[in-house]
């Protein structure tokens, strides 16, 4: 299934949890015992300031309305009482009277502000909801399965507020096979995310329309010219993408099309091995290449995995410079099921370059073909 790192998971972010009723009643008495028993230790009536400005405008930025105005009322019955008890100390009715208005003035302040703070989590929280819902349509969730694959893997934008980043993928179950896409759009940030639903989107039209994979390509190619003109017009920059565009059917081979992306791994039979792909130039970049696209072959037998990555997993560094070793890590880790390798290689990583080093998209897919094909 699509895992998310357990550190990151906050995507998209979550509003702090209130209190319990409970924690909210003893907090409130603890913290006035607390300060009823340091105002009698100091004989100084302000003390009672500290109550005042403490309880109310903390259960406003924590706590629910509801919890909010039980704080404002514990409080009132504190600081009222107190002035009752004071009445024999000499103590002027005015300054009664104003600490008791300024108690009830600092309560509703801070109802009026925990009103305010939940109705504004709570639009946040459609926006986000909406937002999420949009960016799960760019991205379906793993895992997938056709006729032909089994594919699972693990997904981690870097940044934090996002589902989607400028990595890419998808799976069509198409007349002439299943259809992988993989795929790194330059940059990142909200352009990136426009370009990155650009190729998904017109890989979802043409895997079922087109009968080649060149003209597959093709395709994807003239979606990212066009997201780029658009992005012209608006100021925006130009963007393409390096993408790799598998087509597995029920052929031992499977035919691939490299636009400059990071070459698969096979594992079969306790081996890895990295097909010899022609590189092509990216997406958005046609009209630069000097060869026609090249359909290659390469062996993809029943029982096989095959490890499709970006360039933020092999790109991840350590503190000394020195990259991710990938098929090092795959030889280690040729036991684990399809399933569990892309997670295993990803937290891998994130030893390998130091808590908090993720400095750029990472997407990782094993696509995994049923013995019995």
């Amino acid at each position: 299934m699509l895992r998310k790192h357990p550190t990151r998971s906050a995507r998209p972010t979550e509003f702090i949890e209130p209190p319990s009723e409970a924690q909210v009643v003893i907090a409130a008495a603890a913290v006035t015992l607390l300060v009823m028993a340091l105002g009698a230790l100091s004989e100084s009536p302000v003390w009672l300031l500290g109550l005042l400005v403490f309880l109310p405008g903390a259960a406003s930025a924590l706590c629910t309305v509801r919890q909010t105005k039980f704080v404002v009322a514990w409080t009132m019955f504190v600081v009222v009482l107190t002035m009752l008890l004071r009445h024999g100390e000499g103590r002027p009715w005015l300054d009664r009277m104003l600490m008791i208005l300024l108690t009830l003035m600092l309560g509703a302040a801070s109802v009026y502000a925990c009103h305010r703070r939940i109705d504004r989590e709570r639009k946040m929280l459609r926006l986000r909801s909406t937002a999420t819902a949009m960016q799960r349509h760019i991205l379906r969730p793993l895992p997938m399965h056709t006729q032909d694959v089994l594919v699972d893997g693990v997904y981690e934008p870097v940044q934090e507020d996002r589902l989607v980043g400028g990595d890419i993928y998808d799976v069509v179950d198409s007349p002439w096979g299943t259809r992988l896409l993989i795929g790194d759009v330059q940059g990142k940030g909200l352009p990136a995310v426009g370009a990155a639903f650009a190729v998904v989107g017109a890989f979802r039209a043409m895997a079922h329309r087109e009968p080649t994979l060149t003209a597959l390509a093709d395709a994807l190619d003239a979606s990212v010219v066009r997201h780029n003109s658009y992005a012209a017009r608006t100021g925006d920059d130009e963007r393409f993408v390096t993408a790799l565009i598998i087509n597995v059917d029920s052929n031992a081979e499977v035919q691939a099309v490299d636009c400059g992306h990071i070459l698969p791994q096979v594992l079969h039979d306790g081996t890895v091995s990295t097909p010899d792909l022609t590189s092509g130039v990216p997406l958005g970049l046609a009209e630069l290449a000097t060869e026609p696209v090249t359909v290659d072959r390469f062996a993809f037998p029943p029982g096989a995995t095959l490890l499709l990555t970006t360039d933020g997993l092999t790109e991840t560094r350590a503190d000394d410079g020195e990259f991710y070793p990938l098929t090092e890590s795959l030889a280690q880790r040729l036991a684990l099921s399809a399933d569990e390798l892309p997670r295993a290689l990803y937290d891998d990583s994130r030893t390998f370059a130091g808590e908090g080093q993720q400095h750029d998209d990472v997407a990782v897919l094993s696509v995994r073909r049923p013995p019995n094909r």
